[in-house]
């Protein structure tokens, strides 16, 4: 049997509320170590890499919005993948327009390649049953099938949407043909679907041709192909990113691909799995998927559990210590800016806790502590009336913006690395411990010159210190 060659596509947004306060709009959960070292996004990508003996995975399509485009480069090139293209969304339209986008720009070289689509911000913990599950799957897609990849429930989900298979499923995750999307049920009715035993939890994954795909659009949501045809037409390169056209794309329907298409098609069918899978919805099943101890227990990274049960407990700061005494069913998560306490139960409306901050304005509501930039990161670390203080780091070969500001002065000092600096018209070397003064208005950049990371703290000083006092005269990242 030859190997086939499987396209992935790789959905990269989010809004960053489930697993609030580690997931936010600005860093959504895809780019945190929520379980293991690597990320949700590179765990992702590694999955839909490599392949097997009868199949082949090429380079990642990528469909993500301007914010996180650099930093899905970084991570990729962190775990060595190579993607095909990033495709850059003028704005979040849900996932209908998305895989249509990436489903266009295929078939227009190969209708028949087969694509995967992936959510990227899931656990698949075995990628051998994943692979697998998919060689299951490539004859009936061959044939024209929309195939989708159904989980075996564990438990009665009230948080997932629901596969009605045609029949029950067999020992070996044989394709079924689909009788009907399920929405996410009741608790009653959740449990009524894990008995009746031919329901399996809607995960979001699709495998298809990528004309069958721009077919079902055809005749399903025909009223979505020239918008999107049209923004992938427009569509400018970007250092080396594929931005959509952003007028067409807006005209395009704000809707899943399953409303769009998938409920109304008659040639679908579900490859059922059952070698394990979460989407980590919610901080109940970060803790599920962390591996509780005896007494339901996990306590990670600064954290200590004392006399507790079924109890998540993590900090996500180097300098805050989070203990938890004689708790039971508690999620608590603490961070430099934001600290949640929850009851187990309440996983689910985490989210609510993103509305009540938005609603009195506090940044901690979608803003990361750390702001990740093409060049690197920064953190605030103290704010004042007229000053700031910020940990600063830059990836080496990275730079800055040459630029001035119009309110404030700096004061840089290295604590790691070498930093290239320029201050109008001089250009210096700086080491551990060396400073430099920029005074207001000069023209001025920072680069890292060496191959580790460099780190410096920048004491800013003025009337007004917000991120929007700058002015760029060069910019290698094609930021206004």
């Amino acid at each position: 049997m030859p190997t086939s060659l499987i396209t992935p596509v790789l959905l990269c947004g989010g809004s960053g509320t489930r697993l609030w306060p580690l997931s936010r709009k600005s860093y959504p959960k895809q780019f945190v170590p929520l379980v293991g070292e690597e990320t949700l996004f590179q765990a992702s990508a590694k999955r839909l890499s490599g392949g097997t003996d009868a199949i082949h995975f090429g380079a990642p399509v990528v469909l993500t919005n301007s914010d996180f485009r650099f930093i899905v480069t970084e991570q990729l090139q962190a775990v060595g993948i190579d993607p095909g293209a990033i495709m850059i969304e003028p704005e979040g339209r849900n996932t209908a327009p998305a895989i249509l986008a990436a489903a266009l720009q295929v078939a227009a070289d190969d209708p028949e390649a087969i694509m995967l689509v992936a959510p990227s911000d899931h656990v698949v913990p075995d990628t051998a049953a994943f692979h697998a599950a998919v060689e299951r799957g490539l004859t009936a897609v061959s044939e024209g099938m929309l195939m989708t990849f159904g989980i075996t429930p564990t438990h009665p989900e009230t948080a997932y949407g629901y596969l009605e298979l045609t029949r029950q499923p067999d020992d070996v995750g044989t394709p079924i043909a689909l009788a009907t999307f399920v929405e996410k049920p009741a608790s009653a009715r959740a449990a009524e679907l894990l008995e009746a035993g031919n329901y399996l939890w809607n995960a979001g994954i699709f495998m298809f041709r990528a004309g069958d795909m721009v077919a079902a659009f055809e005749a399903h949501a025909a009223n979505m192909i020239t918008p999107v045809k049209s923004a992938l037409d427009d569509a400018k390169v970007d250092l080396g990113f594929l931005r959509l056209a952003p007028e067409p794309w807006a005209q395009a329907d704000d809707i899943s691909i399953d409303y769009a298409v998938m409920e109304h098609a008659s040639n679908l069918a579900v490859v059922p799995f059952g070698a394990g899978w979460s989407d980590l919805g919610g901080w109940d099943a970060v803790w599920r998927e962390s591996g509780p101890d005896a007494n339901g227990v996990v306590a990670e990274n600064g954290a200590s559990a004392i006399d507790c049960e079924n109890t998540l407990l993590r900090s996500e700061s180097e300098r805050m210590e989070i203990v938890g005494l004689g708790l039971k069913d508690i999620i608590a998560v603490a961070m430099n800016d934001a600290v949640l306490v929850a009851h187990m139960s309440k996983a689910q409306d985490v989210k609510q806790a993103v509305t009540v901050l938005k609603a009195k304005e506090a940044q901690q509501a979608t803003m990361f502590p750390k702001d990740h930039r093409p060049w690197g990161w920064f953190e605030s670390l103290v704010v004042g009336g007229r000053f700031q203080v910020k940990r600063i780091l830059v990836h080496p070969g990275a730079s800055l913006s040459l630029q001035s500001h119009v309110h404030r002065s700096e004061h840089w000092i290295v604590v790691e690395g070498t930093a290239k600096v320029t201050v109008d018209d001089e250009v210096k070397l700086l080491t551990e411990n060396q400073s430099v003064y920029i005074p207001l208005g000069a023209v001025h950049r920072m680069e890292n010159p060496g191959k580790v990371p460099m780190v410096l703290i920048e004491v800013q000083t003025g009337s007004y210190v917000g991120e929007d006092d700058i002015i760029r005269y060069e910019d290698v990242y094609a930021r206004g």
